[in-house]
């Protein structure tokens, strides 16, 4: 097997010792000021949402359009419970009896990644406040696109083996051929004897508590994996990253937050999660070769080993253990990004589907996303085909844009439970100004994008976004 010592040409920007400035985050739990805050945006969607069902002929002409919102309504119970989600704590004892004890593994699978942000990463580790016992690196045979030579990632290596020697913290840096993050992940862990590994995108940075906070809601031995919360690092790049920060809270802060308060997160981001080890080794051989209609399956990692993890336990969110990470800052990248999330999430819903018990909420989520998704199809249908509804088109058009303007502003509120340190002053309140840009464009550009996702489902592959270095840390 080839080392990180093969000939190569340097990965373009590496970086020098010089540590970088690391951000940090506290979750805040919703208090009174969120609670103001919110109750006028709630009468806001009550008030729209009854008239919508007046202007639908609720009374007049049978269920039809009014019994559409009404489902679409309900489809969307996991906003209100969302907000009911608190980190888990622990007290002294299982702290000192069963926390401290666990030994921890830390994974970071490397493919043509910046250097900078590769360093920043590794040091985020390293100056955690419970350390890991094991840092595992695996450079999946990185490769410069133009040249096809290996980048040499030499100094990042030395690096991490130097700091980590003196923090006494044992740590490996593999390089294996390219295989998929897969692959490279069951590389180290299938025989890592951890109690609980911890896997980490490679341009991620963590907060200095991730780690200790990951670990607390393993003080129930039901939990048996816990989901990170992920913030884009890069927030004020461009445009782009911009909304993808308020994209991102409807599913980290919204509906995974909802489901872990019914212990039942169904997708971890690979960004950061916490798993036990058993959940990981015991499926080693079957994860790294999943495949679908013949094609091996690269992608969705992380909803897989959430899949296994679920079918043997809880598997929850935990706010406080936040991570920072680059986002694509430039359309093709956010868009091949999102082909592959919603194609490998396709993908995932048939399982659910097939091997989830129907009294599952994971049974149950693919059912609840597909009517809501046919739903919204069918309202212009229902419209144009009543001669009554027809005639009032627009004051439906502006009613529910009024509901869809309050509900992601409704959503947004929880850009405010966390506080970060490099958040300038008046920059949550410009992106929760702006939400409903995000909404328009979930309506108009993602869900189109889902659509052809869904047709294409088949188009898996290996690591799908980086045939070169994508994002580079100096853009943060």
């Amino acid at each position: 097997m080839p080392t990180s010592s093969d000939a190569g040409p340097r990965a373009p920007g590496a970086a020098r010792d010089a540590p970088a400035p690391r951000p940090t985050a506290r979750y805040l739990p919703p208090g009174r000021l969120a609670a103001l805050a919110a109750l006028p945006l709630v009468l806001v969607v009550g008030w729209t949402a009854w008239h919508l069902l007046n202007l639908s002929q609720w009374r007049t002409a049978g269920p039809g359009l009014g019994l559409v919102w009404l489902v679409s309504f309900l489809l969307l119970w996991w906003l209100p419970l969302c907000w009911f989600e608190r980190p888990a704590t622990v007290t002294g004892e299982q702290q000192r009896d069963v926390l401290d004890p666990l030994r921890v593994t830390v994974h970071i699978p490397v493919y043509n990644e910046d250097p900078r942000a590769l360093r920043a990463c590794v040091d985020s580790v390293l100056a955690q406040s419970r350390p890991a016992q094991r840092v595992r690196v695996v450079d999946d045979g990185s490769a410069d696109a133009a040249t096809g030579r290996p980048l040499r990632y030499d100094a990042e290596r030395a690096h991490l083996l130097r700091r980590a020697a003196e923090a006494g913290i044992e740590a490996t840096w593999d390089r294996t051929p390219n295989r998929g993050k897969r692959w490279a992940q069951m590389h180290v862990l299938a025989d890592d004897d951890a109690d609980v590994f911890v896997t980490l995108d490679s341009d991620s940075v963590l907060d200095e508590h991730a780690v200790e906070e990951g670990l607390k809601p393993f003080a129930d031995p039901r939990v048996r994996s816990v989901a990170g919360l992920v913030v884009p690092l890069n927030v004020r790049t461009n445009l782009l990253t911009r909304l993808t920060t308020v994209l991102y809270l409807p599913f980290t802060r919204g509906l995974r937050s909802a489901q872990s308060l019914l212990g039942s997160v169904l997708i971890n981001s690979g960004t950061l999660a916490f798993y036990r080890a058993d959940v990981v080794r015991g499926h080693a051989g079957v994860y790294e070769r999943e495949s679908f209609r013949g094609v091996p399956m690269q992608m969705n990692d992380d909803s897989m080993l959430t899949f296994y993890a679920l079918l043997a336990g809880r598997t929850v969110h935990q706010p406080s253990a936040v991570v920072f990470t680059l986002v694509p800052d430039r359309p093709r990248h956010y868009f091949r990004q999102q082909l592959r999330w919603m194609r490998g999430t396709t993908v995932r819903h048939l399982w659910w589907l097939r091997y989830l018990p129907v009294r599952s909420l994971g049974f149950w989520m693919p059912v609840v996303e597909y009517a809501h998704l046919l739903l919204a199809l069918l309202v212009p249908v229902v419209v144009l085909a009543s001669p009554a509804l027809a005639a009032q088109a627009g004051p439906l058009v502006w009613h529910a844009l009024l509901l869809g303007c309050a509900m992601n502003y409704l959503i947004s509120l929880r850009l405010f439970a966390l506080r970060r340190s490099d958040d300038r002053r008046g920059g949550r309140l410009l992106l929760f100004l702006c939400s409903p840009v995000a909404g328009l464009w979930r309506l108009l550009v993602l869900r189109p994008l889902y659509l052809y996702a869904m047709a294409t489902c088949w188009r898996v592959g290996t690591w799908g976004t980086r045939s070169r270095v994508e994002v580079r840390a100096g853009t943060a």
